[in-house]
Formats: structure tokens, C-alpha cells, sequence
């Protein structure tokens, strides 16, 4: 949304990050710096592909100390079906960032047939409704009336798909988990503002090496297009140390660099944890981004697992 700033407070940086974005066509949709354990939450295709029921819940604040600054929740869970070929997912998430929050709930369906002896690909659907509300009046940056530009709890239907292709060592997914550009209308006519939801494009892959008897390591990425939006890349760098302990770095181009780490409690709770800082001068206003993660998982399906979780 187009709004008229009258100060260059920290809070109105937010605003503009947010529904200015909009606008010119920017990213919306969260970012996660433990995408590669989260790949649910904008890949439909990955539902159910380690053949056990998995559970998780993600909180992440970004930029810790920076006033209206973006805040994600995220539950995610899925598992394959007594048709092994079928998976069901359902991710649900809250992202807020100044005067504006969206909640959204979908659920997932994957289609999977196998490749090779140990290869899946698999197919996705993503299908839910979003619901998005600002209240944009009550912020001194603003100047409209507060009846012209406030968006009262505006229900968005969308779906998405996704493609999902892995083995025990590799894989590699395209998805766009919401294809509809949906419009954002204020509370009443005749106002300013105007806004949509604009398609956004994932593209990841990676690959697991043995360096030791002990020790593995995994190179990944995260391509994130957006039409009008400079091209997103995360880049990580994770070890797993026993098959228990992940650690590693993470680089997004251009804008953040972190550290993340995540325990294997034992074969079903997992524990993770991410820390970033921004490399934009929107470092100097915060102290970095904390992502925590809780994974639980259920084998209720007997048959191999094809995929081991190294995803």
C-alpha cells in the first residue's frame, strides 16, 4: 500500500517494509532462516516425505530491539496415508509486522511416485485461506482519515503447488504456494490505498557428503522470485555431527548472515535454533534475528524410509 510518511521514524520503516512492499511488487510471504526443515510451509509436494507424522511449531523475531519489527509463528504437520502414494499437510501461520497481521491456514496434499529405487518425486497441492488487517490509522505517520485506511480482517482464498524430488542424499523442489493475486480493500471507498498479494517463486536443493565416519555435511540453497523484486538466495552450510547434532552457517545475498544449530533429543524431538544479524543498514537499528524450532516425529506407517532426515 502506498502511505504518506511525515517522519523518519524507525516505525514508519516498518510500514513500508510491510504494505509499502506491495507496491513494488516486494517479497511478503515470511522468511525462515531453517527453511531446509521447513520446507512445508511454501512446498506442499514435501508433505509426508520422510514416511513418518511429523509435527512443528517455528517462532521467529526478526530485528530484536526495532520498534514494529516482523514476527512469524508457524505450525506445520503431515504424514503419508495408508495409500503410501498420497500425503496430507496442514500448515498454519501468523506474521505480523507494525499495524498489520496475517493469518492463514492451508492444507497440503502430495502426490508421490517413485523414480528409482531410492527416488520420490512428488507432487502438491496447497489450498486455504488467508486473513489480513491493518489498522493504519492509528500510526502518526499516516495521515488519512482512519475510516479510509483501515484493512478490517479481509478473508483471501488461494492454492499453490509444488514439485518435490529426493533421495536419501539429495533433493530439489519448485514451488509458488500461492498463485492467486489477491486485491487488500480498505474499510471504506474512495481511499488511496491500494495493494495485492503478488505470486512468489521457491526454488531449493541439497546435498549430503560424508567427511568422516561421524561426520556429515550438507551444502544447501534458497532461491526466493518475486516479479519486481530483486532475486532472494540463501545459502547454508550445515554439518551433522552422530547423526544428532546439526550446525552450521547461513548467507542471505546481500542482507543477512547467521549461525543456526538444532539437537536431536532422540529419534522422534528435535530442538533448533537460529540466530542472524542484517548486513543492510537496518542493522544498525536492531540486534539480530532469533528463530526457534520444535520437531516431533511419529512413525505410524511400517515400510523404509527413503528419505532419512537429513531434510
Amino acid at each position: 500500500m502506498r502511505a504518506v510518511i511525515h517522519s523518519g521514524r524507525v516505525l514508519a520503516l516498518v510500514v513500508v517494509f510491510m504494505l509499502g512492499r506491495s507496491s513494488v511488487h516486494a517479497q511478503q510471504d515470511p522468511l525462515y532462516s531453517q527453511y531446509m526443515f521447513n520446507t512445508l510451509a511454501f512446498n506442499p509436494a514435501y508433505a509426508g516425505s520422510a514416511d513418518v507424522f511429523t509435527v512443528m511449531a517455528l517462532s521467529r523475531h526478526q530485528w530484536v530491539g526495532f520498534e514494529g519489527a516482523p514476527a512469524t509463528q508457524t505450525f506445520l504437520a503431515h504424514t503419508p496415508l495408508r495409500n503410501q502414494a498420497l500425503a496430507l499437510g496442514l500448515t498454519a501461520m501468523t506474521d505480523k509486522v507494525g499495524p498489520a497481521r496475517q493469518t492463514g491456514a492451508f492444507l497440503d496434499l502430495a502426490y508421490r511416485i517413485r523414480t528409482g529405487a531410492d527416488t520420490r518425486l512428488s507432487f502438491g497441492l496447497k489450498g486455504g485461506v488467508n486473513s489480513f488487517q491493518a489498522d493504519l490509522a492509528g500510526l502518526a505517520t499516516v495521515n488519512p482519515d482512519q475510516a479510509n485506511v483501515n484493512v478490517q480482517g479481509q478473508l483471501m482464498p488461494n492454492f499453490g503447488f509444488g514439485l518435490y524430488w529426493h533421495a536419501p542424499r539429495y533433493y530439489v523442489g519448485l514451488s509458488a504456494p500461492k498463485l492467486l493475486e489477491n486485491e487488500l480493500v480498505p474499510a471504506s471507498t474512495g481511499v488511496i490505498t491500494t495493494s495485492s498479494e503478488v505470486r512468489h517463486f521457491f526454488l531449493m536443493g541439497g546435498y549430503v557428503l560424508d567427511l568422516g565416519r561421524d561426520l556429515k555435511f550438507k551444502p544447501s540453497f534458497m532461491t526466493r522470485v518475486v516479479k519486481g523484486s530483486p532475486l532472494s538466495v540463501d545459502l547454508n552450510a550445515s554439518f551433522l555431527l552422530r547423526e544428532r547434532i546439526w550446525f552450521g552457517a547461513l548467507y542471505r545475498l546481500g542482507n543477512a548472515f547467521g549461525v543456526f544449530g538444532q539437537y536431536r533429543v532422540n529419534d522422534q524431538l528435535s530442538v533448533g535454533y537460529a540466530f542472524d544479524l542484517t548486513t543492510t543498514k537496518l542493522g544498525a537499528y536492531n540486534a539480530g534475528t532469533h528463530e526457534v524450532m520444535l520437531s516431533y516425529d511419529l512413525r505410524f506407517i511400517k515400510g523404509r524410509t527413503i528419505s532419512p532426515r537429513y531434510f
